[in-house]
Parts: structure tokens; sequence; C-alpha cells
């Protein structure tokens, strides 16, 4: 496969010029090991290292590591035991393995063999050295993807918003948390253990809870079934789409307010383009919640800049609006300012933002603003001076919905951005 090959000297080079700068003459990069939980003999699902990834798609055997030199052809050591009560991985195959050279053992303490005997090598992975210079040089690099990983992350969309529609039509049809949950597990192909993070299935007021993820069981009247929040993702290689949407019972306000919502998400997503601040695409989504507590007559008396900076807006978008994406949900690098480690801090009030850079062609990261209804925030606003300019009775009617959430992923282009997850659902309608 020409764009994982390309994808690999992209990696190599990059490892090349860090192990260069801090020292090191080879790396380990160990997968990672199953841990069994406290006083049991089942193990967790297995989650493999996000740097053992970048190397190669193997994402479901542990034990296994990558032995690079500079120089010489990557190794791959391969985790193969003979057991009969679980079914240990195939043989090595793909469009990866002529990029390595494989040494295969059925015994992990056996992968010590294969690790450099000379030179000053470095360890990545749990339990492992970490060196935070090497890590910080390489965390760098994985901020601008290859055309491997963004064809990867594409397809995660893709898949993801296969679910996403299942999703919504379960929803229509009167089902529960669990049910539409299941749902999406069908229409994405995946199993629980797949998913790059838990599905957050919400209905009603369970939306305004950001990272809800208990899956109720009982199914709701349609009386008493106003909303639903579906923030799911998918994989593939590896590499995770990151999606999420909201929609309304019925044809009413907070399906208007939906639409707006909506509408100023894509605003955001079409200020984005080689050079702006990140963190400016945050202030800017305050500023489009602000414009739309005025807009529904949910706050009164002020203009938007008033709102933003009394932070009145805080209490409806308590998140970030965005992260990087990859190989890992909350992808790393995101407040590095070089490759050093110095980093870019956030703006004050804002302690929930995850990236802070300028964004760079090839770089990709989720654009997802909210506009919330929750109890414990909206009490603590009631407490301050601004209180004042609240329509409380407007607010009050919204809480039975939760909230909106609204969220694509997007890759930056050489003069705006692609939008991958629009593409994915309008490929899967």
């Amino acid at each position: 496969m020409a764009l994982y090959e390309d994808h690999l000297k992209y990696v190599r080079e990059s490892t090349d010029r860090a192990l260069a700068e801090t020292g090191f003459d080879s790396v380990v990069i160990t997968a990672g090991a199953l841990h069994v939980a406290f006083l049991d003999d089942n193990t967790y699902p297995f989650r493999p290292n996000p740097q053992f990834k970048w190397w190669v798609p193997i994402v479901d055997n542990p034990n296994c590591a990558v032995v690079y030199t500079p120089g010489k052809k990557p190794q791959l050591i391969y985790y193969q035991p003979v057991d009969y009560w679980y079914k240990p991985a195939g043989a090595p195959s793909g469009f990866w393995v002529d990029s390595f050279e494989i040494h295969v053992i059925a015994d992990a303490n056996d992968a010590e063999t294969f690790f450099p005997k000379s030179g000053n090598v470095a360890f990545i992975g749990e339990g492992s050295a970490n060196p935070e210079p090497l890590l910080h040089r390489l965390h760098w690099a994985r901020a601008w993807k290859t055309d491997y990983e963004l064809d990867c992350i594409r397809r995660a969309n893709e898949r993801a918003a296969r679910g996403h529609r299942a999703a919504e039509q379960a929803f229509r049809d009167g089902q529960s948390e669990y049910e539409i949950h299941l749902a999406y597990l069908r229409a994405a192909d995946h199993t629980e253990e797949e998913l790059p993070y838990f599905n957050i299935i919400a209905l009603n007021e369970n939306a305004s809870v950001l990272h809800y993820t208990l899956h109720e069981r009982g199914r709701l009247d349609a009386s008493a079934r106003h909303s639903f929040l579906i923030d799911a993702g998918a994989s593939i290689n590896g590499y995770a789409s990151d999606v999420t949407r909201t929609y309304s019972s019925h044809d009413d306000e907070f399906q208007s307010l939906i639409d707006a919502m909506d509408d100023a998400q894509q605003s955001l997503v079409a200020a984005i383009k080689p050079g702006v601040n990140y963190p400016d695409i945050h202030l800017l989504a305050h500023r489009r919640v602000a414009e739309l507590l005025l807009r529904f007559d949910l706050v009164r008396d002020l203009d938007a800049d008033a709102i933003v900076g009394k932070r009145i807006s805080s209490t409806f978008l308590p998140h970030g609006v965005g992260h990087y994406l990859g190989l890992q949900v909350h992808d790393v690098g995101g407040f590095l300012a070089d490759p050093t480690g110095n980093t870019i801090p956030k703006p004050e009030g804002h302690p929930f933002l995850r990236l802070t850079r300028k964004v760079e062609p090839r770089m990709v990261f989720t654009i997802e603003p909210g506009f919330y209804f929750i109890d414990t925030l909206l009490a603590d606003l009631k407490k301050t001076d601004e209180a004042k300019y609240v329509n409380w009775a407007k607010v009050d009617g919204f809480r039975k919905f939760g909230g909106i959430r609204i969220e694509d992923n997007v890759v930056v282009t050489k003069d705006g951005a692609e939008n991958l997850t629009r593409a994915a659902f309008a490929a899967a309608s």
C-alpha cells in the first residue's frame, strides 16, 4: 500500500531526527500488555500504545514491540503464544508486513532477545523510561497527518456516519439509550471494545452531562421524549473519528436552536485556514453562543461582547471547542510551541481548551461547540451579579432538553479546511 509506505517514511524520518537531537541511537516502542482486574482473572480491554500504532496498524495484540535503529529496517516483535484458553493472534499479514523484519515470539519475556545490545537505547511504552525530550519531538511530528493517516480518519468518519444514521432512526422509533447504542454498534460494524471511546447516548436532561455513558434501558413515553444527543466515533487501523449530533423529537423551538447552532458550527469551520490561532476559533465559538443567547431571548440588556466578557457564555459552553484527532481521540501535542516541549498557554478564563497552536495544513482536529442547560452551572450563575441579565423563565423551559453539541472532524488544507464528517454523512444518506 503506497500510502502506508509513504507514511512509514515520514515516521522514520521524524524518529531519525528526534533520536539524533536527543542523543539516542535506537528506540524500542512497546505495544503494551493486558492487565488483570483487581481480585479477578479477567483482563481489561487492550488499548495499544499510540506511539506503537503510529508505526504499525496492530491494535489487538499485546506484548508486541517495534525496534528501530536509524539506517536499518524496522523490526517488529510479534507475539503469538501457544494457547487454547484464548485465540492467539494469527500470522502477521497485511499491507504492512514487508516493511518490517518480523520476529515471532511465543513468550512475552523473549522480546528482550531482540532489543539492541549496544548504544543509547530509548524505551517508549507503559513501565518504560519514556524520555520526555524524545516524546516531545515525536508528539510534535504527529500533529501533521500523512495521506495514509488522513485516509484512515476519513474512513473512520464514514463508518461513524453510518452508525449515527442508524442511531437517529432508533431515536425516532422511540428506542431506549441502550437500544440506540446497540443500533449504532451494528451499523458502524464495531464491538464495544473497538470503539475509540465510550459512546455518549443521551436522551433529554442526560445531554447536559458532558461525558454521559450510562445507557439507560427503559424506553420513554413519546410525551416524555424530548431530545437526543449522540457523541460516537469509530476506528480504522487505530485512527479515530469523533462525531456529535443533536436532535429534537419535534419541530419546536429547541429544533430551531439546534439549527442555529449548526449554522454557528459551520461558521467556525469556515473560519479555519492556515495561520489561524486555534484559540481564536474557541473565542469565536463563545461569540456565536452569545449571539444565540440574545436571538433566543435567553439573555437580555447586553450585547454579545458583554455576554462573553462577563463569562455568561461559559455557563452555556463550558468546554473547549475542539482538540487534535488521530491515533488518540484527544491526540497529543495540542499545547506545544516547538519540538522541545515549550508550551502555549490557554486563554485566561478558558481552562478546558485542549489546543492552543496555530493551525497548519494536514492538521486534523474537531470543531464541537456546545449549548447546554446544566443545572449546577446555572445555579452558580444565578448567584452572581450577572443573573439579572438572564431570562430565567426561558432558560428553565429548555432544561428538559439537556443541551446541544455538534461536532465535525476537519483537516486543514492549503487555503481552508476539508470537513471529513459532513462528507461522510452525505455519503451515508
